[in-house]
């Protein structure tokens, strides 16, 4: 029987760079893979129905709540966001390490209801990055990037209760920040999976082996 895998919830403020982070690191390592969460806004260019999101509407997002069917569920930016149990579960009873990649109102749910999930926030260097970044999206409206900001400093606030900062940098300072941050997440993903406890039968074994 596979060892149960492992759950990574990333998250940080809108424009961090957490999408770019954990796209690249899927790429790079095959071992990891993504959960993928459903929300109730419209895709964006490019983002694909069943890949990027499981897109929804309003009202099958309410059928879903009241079936109890989500993880972690939450308003963002008036827009819903949720996690399905049924794909988490699937893939972490399978052996497979997930990366959940979520807001941080979802993130902080996830934490109290699984303490074995590892929280990684990413952050900013600074508000003005943080700004150019939304801006250069090139998605977003003024409005759309006033209320973002307007949310920075409660997000950064919850950064203390996750168990990981990961400081994305300006890639205009640093040319190879994202291969920096993909590097520090791999590295924690590593990190969880040497954790004593998740050796116990190897340890077991070749102790029984020497005292043949």
């Amino acid at each position: 029987m596979a060892n149960r895998g492992k759950l990574f919830v990333v998250s940080g403020p809108a424009g961090a760079g957490k999408s770019e982070i954990v796209k690249a690191l899927l790429k790079k390592h095959s071992d990891v893979g993504l959960s993928v969460s459903c929300t109730t806004r419209a895709p964006r260019e490019g983002e694909i129905n069943g890949v990027s999101y499981h897109f929804v509407t309003e009202e099958r997002f309410q059928e879903l709540i009241d079936q109890n069917a989500f993880y972690e569920w939450a308003h963002v930016h008036q827009n819903r966001y949720g996690t399905l149990k049924s794909a988490v579960e699937e893939g972490l009873n399978a052996g497979r390490d997930l990366i959940l990649e979520i807001d941080v109102q979802g993130c902080l749910q996830v934490l109290k209801q699984n303490p074995d999930a590892t929280g990684v926030f990413i952050c900013p260097p600074s508000r003005e990055n943080l700004e150019k970044r939304l801006r250069n999206r090139g998605t977003e409206t003024e409005e759309s990037i006033r209320v973002r900001l307007g949310n920075v400093a409660r997000e950064v606030n919850t950064a203390y209760q996750y168990d990981y900062v990961i400081v994305h940098q300006d890639w205009d300072d640093v040319s190879n920040a994202l291969e920096i941050a993909v590097d520090e997440l791999y590295a924690i993903i590593t990190a969880k999976r040497l954790e004593k406890k998740n050796r116990i039968g190897f340890l077991d074994s070749l102790s029984e082996s020497l005292l043949k």
